[in-house]
């Protein structure tokens, strides 16, 4: 997909790529290797929160490595994509026991940390999607060859089946 791309974009998307799977490399190692932080901010209602932690790191290092292998990549991108949508309730959750108590786990951090980290969260889902290549947008000018090859796919007929 990238091909249709202008290199620049193409040269963009890659090292967006190795960003992102070095950053969720670094988290899946820092979930395996130092839980407690993590642990504490699971919110009440998630059973077993150090097997989640331990789950969530396992899911990391298999995203980041998958972004790296081109079979994989766009699924990886759509797994990462759902995790950071499922791991936001813990985001939440860590920023209201700052705004709960001020002290505690994260608070250190304050609001220039937990502000920000909410509202990007989209924008890491959208990174996910695009360093993947599972997605173009906002970059391509018409749709990209897998949505003009779907367009042509025609409807499955009942008769067929």
């Amino acid at each position: 997909m990238t091909s249709s791309l202008p290199l620049r974009t193409a040269a963009l998307r890659t090292a967006a790529r190795i960003v992102l799977a070095a950053v969720f490399l670094g988290a899946g190692v820092l979930h395996l290797t130092v839980p407690g932080p993590f642990v504490r901010i699971m919110p009440h209602w998630v059973g077993d929160p150090a097997m989640v932690v331990a789950l969530t790191g396992v899911a990391e290092l298999l995203g980041a490595a998958g972004l790296m292998i081109p079979r994989l990549r766009i699924v990886a991108g759509w797994a990462l994509a759902a995790y950071a949508i499922c791991v936001y309730p813990a985001n939440i959750q860590h920023a209201m026991n700052f705004m709960a108590s001020g002290t505690g786990q994260g608070a250190h951090l304050g609001w220039a940390y937990h502000g920000p980290r909410l509202l990007l969260q989209p924008v890491i889902v959208w990174w996910c999607l695009w360093a993947s290549t599972a997605v173009d947008w906002p970059f391509a000018k018409s749709f990209s060859a897998r949505s003009q090859a779907a367009a042509r796919v025609p409807p499955i007929s009942m008769d067929r089946i």
